[in-house]
C-alpha cells in the first residue's frame, strides 16, 4: 500500500503515564494512552496506511468538524477491509461512509477513574466488545484512546498489589490476635493471683467485725464492773483515745469492706473483658458487661464526664461475650477521646462559648421490633444497645471515612478500632453497627443484636 499520508492527518502519539508505581488509588490518567485524531471527511485509505504503519494503534478518535463524535478500532476497520468489495466500497471514499457502517457502542471514561473501576465496567461489556479500546476524556475537548491490553496488565498489577496488602494485613491481624490474646492470658492470670487475697480479706472481714463488736462490749461490761474505773486505765482510755478508736473502728471496717468490694468488682471486671470466647456463642448479661466497661474507663473520666444508664428488661443474649466487650470499650473510648478534646479545646480557647452542660454518656438498652421488608416474612426483634454522647459531633468527611473504613474494597490500610468492631458485631453476630452525628449535636453508636 503505498505511503503518502494526507497532511490533514497528524502522527499518532503515544502519552506517556505517571512514572510512580501503581497502587489502588491509582486511575486511568497514570496508565499511557494513545493521542490520533481524525476528521471523517478523511479518505479511509489514508487511515489505513496510518495502521498499517503503527500496527500497535488500537484504533482512532473521529472528529466532525473538530468536535469529537465517537472512535472506530483497528479491528473494526480489518472487518470491513478483508471484504472483497472493500476496495470499491470504502478505501476511496470519505471515513464518514466506513465509520455508518462500522460504528460500534463505545466505553467512554473520564481520566480520573480508578483503574480498577474502569477494568469492572470493561468486562460488563457485550463479548464482541471486550477487545475494544477505551475512549478517556483528558480535558473537556480532548480525548485519547487507552488499549484494553494494557488496562488489564495494570489492573492485575493493582489485583496482586491488593493481594499482597491483604496478605500482609492479615498477617498483622493474627499476630495482633495473638498477642491480644496472649496479653489476655496474662491478665487473666494477674487478676485471679490479685483475686485471691482479695477474697482472704473479704471472707476475714465479717469475723473481724463481729470480734471487734465482742470486745468492746467486754471493755464495756469490765467498765461496769469495775466502776469507779482506776486511774490507770482511764489514763491509758485518754492515751489511745478509746472514744475516737470505738466510735472510728466501725467507720474504717466499713471503709476495707467498701474497698475490698470494690477492687474485687474491679478484677473480675478485668478478667471479663480479657475473657477468651470459646468456638460457639454464649448467653450473656450485657448489662454486667457494661457495667464492667463503665467501672474500668472510671480512671478515665475522674468525674468529668457523667454516665447516664438506662437500661430495659433484656434477656440473656447469645454472643461472644469477650469480642463485645472490645466493641463497647471502642465505641466509649471514641467518645471519651471525643468530649475530653472538646474540655481541653474549651481551656485554650476562651474566645469559645462554653457549653453550661456537663459532657455525659448515655447508655440506653431495650428491645426493639422491625418490620419485615418482604411480604409474609415476620417480623424481626433486636436487642439495642446506644452509647451517645453531647459532644461537638462529627464532620461529614469524618463520617464518610468511617463509613468507608467499614467496607471491604475501601478499607484503609490500617484498620481502625470501629472498623474491627464492625467486623464483629456484623461478621461475628450478625448484627448492626449503625452511627449518626450532627455538628454541634453529640454522636450515637447504635449496637443491634438479633434476639434468637
Amino acid at each position: 500500500m503505498p505511503q503518502n499520508f494526507s497532511t490533514q492527518i497528524s502522527a499518532p502519539f503515544l502519552s506517556q503515564g505517571s512514572d510512580r508505581d501503581l497502587d489502588l488509588d491509582s486511575t486511568l490518567k497514570d496508565l499511557s494512552m494513545y493521542d490520533f485524531q481524525v476528521d471523517i471527511s478523511c479518505m479511509s485509505v489514508e487511515v489505513a496506511q496510518f495502521f498499517e504503519k503503527y500496527p500497535v494503534l488500537p484504533g482512532a478518535i473521529l472528529l466532525d468538524d473538530g468536535k469529537f463524535i465517537g472512535m472506530i478500532s483497528r479491528r473494526r476497520l480489518l472487518e470491513f477491509w478483508i471484504h472483497p468489495q472493500a476496495q470499491e466500497l470504502f478505501w476511496q471514499k470519505p471515513l464518514s461512509i466506513l465509520y455508518s457502517y462500522a460504528r460500534n457502542t463505545i466505553l467512554q471514561l473520564p481520566d480520573t477513574t480508578p483503574i480498577l473501576t474502569a477494568m469492572q465496567l470493561t468486562l460488563r461489556r457485550s463479548p464482541e466488545l471486550l477487545a475494544e479500546p477505551l475512549v478517556v476524556q483528558t480535558a473537556p475537548d480532548t480525548y485519547k484512546l487507552l488499549d484494553v491490553h494494557e488496562l488489564n496488565l495494570a489492573a492485575w498489577q493493582i489485583r496482586g498489589i491488593e493481594t499482597q496488602v491483604r496478605y500482609e494485613r492479615s498477617q498483622t491481624q493474627m499476630i495482633q490476635i495473638d498477642k491480644m490474646a496472649s496479653l489476655g492470658r496474662l491478665v487473666d492470670g494477674v487478676a485471679h493471683e490479685i483475686l485471691d487475697p482479695v477474697s482472704f480479706i473479704w471472707g476475714n472481714l465479717t469475723y473481724v467485725s463481729n470480734y471487734s463488736q465482742d470486745l468492746l462490749k467486754l471493755i464495756a461490761a469490765y467498765d461496769q464492773q469495775l466502776s469507779p474505773t482506776p486511774n490507770y486505765i482511764n489514763h491509758l482510755k485518754e492515751e489511745i483515745e478509746f472514744d475516737f478508736l470505738e466510735e472510728d473502728l466501725t467507720k474504717s471496717l466499713a471503709s476495707i469492706r467498701t474497698g475490698a468490694e470494690r477492687l474485687k468488682k474491679l478484677v473480675t471486671s478485668l478478667q471479663n473483658f480479657c475473657h477468651i470466647d470459646e468456638v460457639y456463642p454464649k448467653p450473656g448479661d450485657l448489662h454486667a458487661c457494661l457495667d464492667s466497661i463503665v467501672l474500668l474507663i472510671n480512671s478515665r473520666i475522674h468525674g468529668e464526664i457523667q454516665i447516664v444508664k438506662n437500661y430495659g428488661h433484656l434477656p440473656p443474649v447469645y454472643c461472644f461475650m469477650g469480642q463485645l466487650s472490645q466493641v463497647f470499650m471502642n465505641i466509649f473510648t471514641e467518645s471519651i477521646d471525643t468530649l475530653l478534646n472538646e474540655t481541653v479545646r474549651q481551656e485554650f480557647h476562651p474566645e469559645i462559648t462554653k457549653s453550661n452542660d456537663k459532657p455525659q454518656i448515655e447508655i440506653t438498652t431495650k428491645i426493639i421490633t422491625q418490620e419485615a421488608t418482604k411480604p409474609g416474612s415476620p417480623d424481626s426483634r433486636w436487642v439495642s444497645i446506644s452509647i451517645a454522647d453531647n459532644g461537638p459531633g462529627m464532620s461529614p468527611t469524618l463520617q464518610q471515612q468511617i463509613i468507608d473504613s467499614f467496607s471491604v474494597e475501601k478499607r484503609a490500610d490500617k484498620a481502625t478500632s470501629l472498623a474491627v468492631s464492625y467486623r464483629i458485631i456484623t461478621g461475628k453476630h450478625g448484627g448492626k453497627l449503625n452511627f449518626h452525628s450532627r455538628l454541634g449535636q453529640g454522636t450515637e453508636f447504635q449496637v443491634l443484636l438479633p434476639l434468637l
